[in-house]
């Protein structure tokens, strides 16, 4: 099985955040696993809306959050727990997820 990447903290770059966020899906799911603190499946978050994600466009949406540095994601067995990297990124960007979150808040998305 091929190993998932995952940037270290310091080559998080912020245009890697802003391409991973400027997807409305891919920031309602980031929002969603943010919420839950951990997420098992990913068909939990795959419903946006009243819609849902193919599983594929799922799978996609989570390599391009974990490789901008968002997410962090583990095999176990058939499942991937994804955990968001929120106070790595806060600590590197301090305010950059809470306004573009905020943004898309005042958006109504």
């Amino acid at each position: 099985m091929r190993p998932l990447f995952h940037p270290a903290v310091e080559d998080i770059r912020p245009e890697a955040i802003l391409h991973a966020l400027s997807d409305p899906d891919r920031a309602a799911i980031f929002l969603k696993v943010a919420g839950a603190g951990m997420v098992e499946a990913c068909s939990a978050v795959g419903t946006v809306g009243d819609r849902v994600i193919p599983k594929s466009s799922l799978s996609s949406h989570f390599k391009v959050l974990r490789e901008a540095g968002l997410i962090h994601s583990e095999r176990h067995g058939v499942e991937m727990r994804n955990t968001v990297r929120c106070d790595e990124v806060n600590a590197r960007f301090p305010g950059l997820l809470a306004a573009i979150m905020d943004a898309y808040g005042r958006c109504g998305r």
